[in-house]
């Protein structure tokens, strides 16, 4: 008599096909996918200054990278696309650690962003200007902007600010 599956073996099969499908999705051709991933609707206005240039290092095939510099550009960003042969040295130079790594890492107003963070933390921290190195979402977070799959219900994720001796703290918690 065969044994029924484990109720965690079948919830941790559901949301490893939920992240795979929302991060291999279809991106054309590697240069013009962002070109191409333009706003449909206009820019959000910001009752402060215009958000600076933010550079994002991403790997060509990332479906859900793209869909990332989407998010910040219907919010508001202006958007450098850099399509990067290698992350790794990226990462290294900016000082992402392997822990605190996702699928792409972004450069603005003198901090690093790694992963699906939403445009608004990325707001308040160029407003606070905090003394830290930067902001963190470890992995890909269901939910986080670029990572929504619809009909599915989002845990809860935690932005966290990364300090300039490679530690973290909390920074923003987010309910999708």
């Amino acid at each position: 008599m065969k044994q029924p599956t484990p109720l965690p073996r079948v919830i941790a099969s559901c949301v490893l096909a939920v992240v795979v499908t929302a991060c291999s999705q279809a991106v054309t051709a590697p240069m013009e996918s962002a070109r191409a991933a333009t706003p449909t609707a206009s820019p959000r206005k910001s009752t402060t200054a215009a958000a600076p240039k933010i550079i994002v290092h991403r790997d060509a095939y990332c479906g859900c990278c793209h869909l990332w510099v989407e998010h910040l550009r219907k919010e508001g960003f202006t958007v450098d696309d850099r399509v990067e042969e290698a992350m790794s040295p990226v990462k290294e130079r900016l000082g992402i650690l392997p822990a605190h790594a996702s699928c792409h890492t972004a450069e603005v107003g003198g901090y690093v962003v790694e992963g699906h963070v939403p445009a608004s933390d990325i707001r308040r921290l160029l407003r606070e200007k905090p003394a830290i190195r930067g902001l963190v979402l470890p992995g890909m977070p269901l939910g986080s902007p670029g990572m929504e799959v619809d009909g599915v219900d989002a845990p809860t994720y935690t932005v966290l600010a990364l300090q300039r001796d490679g530690s973290t703290t909390p920074y923003a918690r987010h309910s999708p």
